[in-house]
């Protein structure tokens, strides 16, 4: 039987452990070392984990203002293979990685497993959170597995998927976007990361170039906001408010009851092995709307994340500003 190594974990709105192996997952209370949930079997007797590589993130938490109930979290795990592909491989045969990805609502009473496609196939694929909340899937083959030698005809595309999170915070299913290629390889041992300024790098371990994409939203003909400070004195913790201040060319008719018309999201970035991203997470903040100062400036009062099972200690990005569908603040 292969290895499950390199298993996805993800920290639960709860404090508890989201733990996913080849198609099985549980919700662990670290703390007393005891499993508190078992989850269903995702389905498609696909692997997804090292050797038979996948990928996981937990997809953006949209925080709910103070005196409501913790916010629904979803994972969205993409990509693997069959689980006997690494033994294949070995003995020259090369079988196809899988195009389904699976979502998975781990705060739901009664939680089940909803199948996507993606455009492609992909084995040891990365998957990295972007400020917008957008998942960009990138590097893997279409064939193998993990390992050195044991896989074939790389991915050269990158995909982005846009998950469409409503105003109650619940997720609905978005759909993908195929982007501009590379010519340059990149499979086992490859890694991507978030930069501040909102690329995405990515390479290779024999592979001495590094690479960055940039995403949609730093499209140059995007109208975008700028000189962000934060309100001096902030303490984050016990659901505090603090003021995001920025400038913006265009005016902005936005009220205190329009605040779901704008996003200000926290980014934590990830370290990355095995194409698994860790510690990575993208906040949307509970915000009471925009206030006009003067003719181009304006402040967002935002709430702070009330628990660090929400918001984990550690440092968090301040990439520049985004337009997507309205005004994001990242």
């Amino acid at each position: 039987m292969e290895n499950n190594l390199y298993p996805s974990l993800h920290l639960c709105p709860d404090g508890n452990l989201f733990i996913f192996a080849n198609n099985r997952s549980i919700l662990l209370d670290y703390t007393n070392n005891k499993v508190v949930r078992m989850y269903p079997d995702m389905p498609g007797g696909v692997a997804r984990n090292y050797p038979s590589t996948g990928s996981s993130v937990l997809l953006p938490l949209k925080l709910l203002p103070i005196n409501s109930s913790a916010p629904n979290a979803e994972v969205f795990i993409c990509g693997g293979t069959h689980p006997y592909s690494y033994q294949k491989a070995n003995e020259g045969m090369f079988l196809e990685a899988t195009r389904s990805c699976g979502r998975l609502n781990i705060t739901s009473a009664n939680p089940e497993w909803e199948m996507e496609e993606m455009p492609l196939r992909r084995v040891m694929g990365d998957m990295i959170l972007l400020p917008t909340g957008d998942v960009l899937i990138m590097n893997g083959a279409r064939k193998g597995s993990a390992g050195w030698n044991d896989a074939i005809d790389p991915v050269l595309i990158p995909v982005i998927y846009q998950p469409d999170t409503d105003d109650s915070g619940t997720m609905k299913f978005g759909g993908f976007e195929v982007m501009k290629g590379s010519v340059i390889s990149r499979l086992y041992h490859s890694s991507a990361h978030l930069l501040s300024d909102g690329r995405a790098v990515y390479n290779f371990s024999t592979e001495l170039s590094v690479e960055a994409f940039y995403p949609p939203c730093l499209d140059s003909s995007r109208s975008r906001p700028s000189n962000l400070w934060i309100s001096a004195g902030t303490e984050f913790g016990n659901m505090q408010k603090f003021e995001v201040n920025f400038q913006y060319e265009i005016m902005v008719y936005l009220g205190k009851n329009d605040n779901e018309k704008i996003k200000v999201t926290m980014v934590a970035p990830s370290f990355t092995t095995h194409s698994f991203s860790m510690n990575q997470r993208v906040l949307v903040l509970a915000n009471d709307g925009v206030r006009q100062v003067s003719a181009v400036s304006y402040y967002v009062e935002c709430y702070v994340p009330a628990t660090a099972a929400l918001a984990p200690p550690g440092y968090y990005l301040k990439p520049p500003f985004y337009t997507w569908s309205g005004l994001d603040l990242t």
